[in-house]
This record gives structure tokens, sequence and C-alpha cells, in this order.
């Protein structure tokens, strides 16, 4: 069906049709000129936006849309958890272009519906409209924390622990197994991608996961963070951000850092240095974060959580500890969409 046969109001009835507020900060959602949201005394309000450009962001040619939506959700819900909050309601909006099809809104809208079932959050208000370059998502997400818990990136102190969640590096090769794969099938109608074996990439990269569970787990164990941050820019790069705004330095254990087996597998199929694609591959939407050394023991014994270092003195810079024992200084090499084209 053409867009043009709903019509902009029409097409948001359509994708916003059914909607169910699960929260009780959503006073009012859907269907008037603003949401209307009331949160009590003594919560604080998170806010994050993310935009996700056809051709930056993501590639359609092996991106399904409805994996597209349930990613592009996911990606706001962990900023709010990297700030040790709980999303609560998003907006969306949508650039959209001609060649979209109103089942092909749908699919993507299905899995922006999907994330926000699976992590509780209200879908309020957002916006479409005609978009000349290709598909446009906005997302704005609402969160909160309890006064005083809300954790920011500016909190590392000399001698703070250094820990993270899961595995680092899958997303980012996931995303050159699909690019591999599409190169391969280059004038071949019929090509078949080759994904055996390594379908915990892929999914890392077309479908992750917030970290609610670590949020979850260090409030269970009464362990506060002192910074965090999201890995979606790399390791490297958010360690150093955290550096920055704490006025601090780090120092990581190569060996300390989580690598899954399929994603070493696929870094010696590519010749590539495995270290340096967990330092500097992002998109993993792991949670980065310090504690004090006090909470050791604590941090410890949570499934998925593990130390990698300590933050120093900021005169003692930040650098990674190789096996050999030797120091390199660590660089933001991750992601950076401004950065110009070499």
């Amino acid at each position: 069906m053409e867009i043009s046969e709903l019509g902009e109001f029409g097409l948001i009835d359509r994708l916003t049709d059914g909607l169910k507020n699960v929260n009780d900060s959503t006073v009012k959602g859907v269907g008037d000129d603003c949401a209307i949201l009331r949160y009590p005394a003594g919560k604080e309000i998170l806010v994050t936006t993310d935009l996700l450009l056809e051709n930056v962001h993501f590639d359609l040619t092996y991106v399904p849309l409805k994996h597209l939506g349930y990613k592009s959700a996911i990606v706001n819900f962990s900023d709010i958890y990297a700030m040790n909050g709980r999303p609560r309601q998003i907006t969306v909006s949508l650039g959209i272009s001609r060649r979209f099809a109103v089942e092909h809104i749908d699919a993507l809208y299905d899995g922006i519906r999907h994330a926000c079932e699976v992590y509780g959050v209200d879908i309020v208000g957002g916006d479409t409209s005609a978009s000349h370059q290709g598909l446009v998502i906005s997302i704005t997400c609402i969160g909160e924390a309890e006064e005083g818990t809300a954790v920011g990136r500016d909190g590392a102190r000399d001698t703070d622990l250094i820990c993270v969640s899961g595995d680092l590096g899958a997303a980012y090769m996931g995303l050159q197994l699909l690019e591999r794969e599409k190169a391969a099938s280059a004038g071949q109608p019929d090509f078949v991608p080759d994904f055996a074996g390594k379908e915990y990439l892929v999914e890392r990269q077309l479908k992750p996961e917030a970290r609610k569970d670590i949020v979850e787990a260090l409030a269970k164990a009464g362990v506060k963070p002192t910074a965090m941050m999201d890995v979606s820019d790399g390791l490297s790069s958010e360690l150093l951000h955290i550096c920055k705004a704490s006025k601090t330095g780090c120092r990581v254990y190569e060996d300390r850092i989580p690598i899954d087996y399929q994603t070493a597998v696929m870094a010696e199929e590519l010749n590539m240095n495995l270290v340096t694609a967990a330092l500097n591959g992002g998109e993993d939407y792991e949670l980065l974060f310090t504690v004090p050394l006090t909470d050791h023991d604590k941090v410890s014994k949570i499934e998925g959580v593990k130390v990698i270092g300590y933050v120093t003195k900021p005169e003692l810079g930040s650098a990674l500890i190789t096996r050999d024992g030797g120091e390199i200084p660590l660089r933001a090499q991750g992601w950076n969409p401004l950065k110009a084209e070499e």
C-alpha cells in the first residue's frame, strides 16, 4: 500500500493502534498534541535522543526492518540504563522516502513495539515526514531514577575498579561478516549468505539488548557505580570519556577484556587484531562502569560482570597493559560519524 493512500495521520493511527500504557508515570500517551507524564517527588527524570540515518547508521541491504526498529529503541534504553535509570516512555519520529510502502513501516514499528513490550516502555508520541535521503529514525526516551541514584561519567576516582558487562567486539565482527557477505552477493540474485557457526555475531549486530539485568543486579548487590557509560562507540573511546569527565587516568589489562569465542574466530578469518576490535568496535551496548575498591567482592559475584582494570591519577594517563606487562597509550579509535572520509 502506498503511504500516500493513508496520509500522515492515517499512518500514525495505523502504527499506534492498540497501544496500551504500562507505566504509572504515563498519564496520557498518543492522541493529543502532547503526552502527559506525571512523576512523583523523589524521582529524577532522564532524557536521551538518538538519530539514525540510512547509509550512515544502517544498511537496509542486510538489516531487516523489524530488527532495525528493535535496535532503534534499544540504543535509547541503553543510554538510560547507563545512567543507572529505568526507561519509561519514548517518542518516535520517522522520515520516510517514497520507496517505502506501508507494510515496510509496519515492520519497522513492529520491532519498536516489541522492544517496548520486552522492556516495559510506553510509546507516547512522535511524528512522521517525507524524506529525500532515505529512512530517518529519531527516538527520544524518557526515564527515571530515584533521587540521588543517577550515575554520570564524572564520578570515577583514583583506585576505583573498572568493570564491564558481557563481552566486547562481537557486534563489530557481526558487521564485518554482514559486509563480507554483502560484497560476495554482488551480481548473484540467488546468493545465500553463510552465517554458520557465527549466528551470535549477527545477532549482536542486528538485535542487541540493553543491560537492564546488570543495573538490577548492581542495585540488588547494594553497589552504586561511581561512573558509568554504555559501550556504543568502542571501549577505548568510552574509557577516555570517563577519564576526561572524571579528571583521572586508567589502566586496563589486555588479558581481562572479555571476548567471545566466535569473535576470536572471526578476527582470525579476517586477519584482524582481536584486541583492537574489542577496544574500538562499538555497538556492543554493554555497560562500562567504575566502583570503589571496597566493592570488589560484590561486583565479582555478579554474573556477566568482569573487572578489567583500575582508575589512576590523571598525570599517569590512560593505557592498556599488554600480556607481556608493557603499556600502550589508549586512543579513541571508536566509530565517529562526523569523521571526514579518507
